[in-house]
């Protein structure tokens, strides 16, 4: 799981960098050519470009720290946290949901992910089977009961790559 994610980034870490090393810097010489710099959108557009390529390799090289910092074994063996697959039904509609907790971006998720920094990841962390968590939403309070626990450690090698 860790390692599958470390790889993606890697393989990010070294496209951007590939961007702002050779790529924008050809974009920026080239418009710099052209002439007249206050208005020349082409040079505008690749200083911008260039801004954002600094900071997606700030919040990568943050994110592939924190990874790498992670000792599995610290994970809870009976409590949900990183990793964890669990089921929970809510107290009011009986409705049963699933979630995975992963460590991630928004826009990383897959149908029924869920990161440890979002409202329902954080009100399950710490649970274990039978315990009720709640958590507020803007427009309702849910109470959901944790119906079934696999946690990292529980899930199999194929599971986690």
């Amino acid at each position: 799981m860790f390692q599958e994610l470390i790889a993606k980034m890697a393989r990010e870490v070294e496209k951007l960098s590939y961007e702002l090393n050779v790529t924008l810097p050809f974009e920026i010489r080239k418009a710099v050519e052209l002439g007249d710099l206050k208005e020349n959108s082409e040079y505008k557009a690749a200083l911008e470009r260039q801004q954002f390529v600094q900071a997606r390799l700030g919040q990568l090289t943050q994110r592939v720290t924190k990874l790498a910092n992670i000792d599995i074994a610290q994970i809870a063996t009976d409590r949900v946290g990183l990793g964890s697959k669990v089921i929970v039904e809510d107290e009011q509609t009986s409705v049963r949901e699933s979630y995975e907790l992963v460590f991630g971006d928004a826009g990383e998720l897959q149908e029924g992910h869920v990161t440890m920094a979002s409202p329902i990841g954080r009100a399950l962390q710490g649970k274990a089977v039978g315990e009720q968590t709640i958590f507020k939403l803007p427009t309702r309070i849910r109470r959901l009961v944790i119906v079934e626990l696999t946690t990292i450690h529980d899930r199999g090698v194929d599971e986690l790559a």
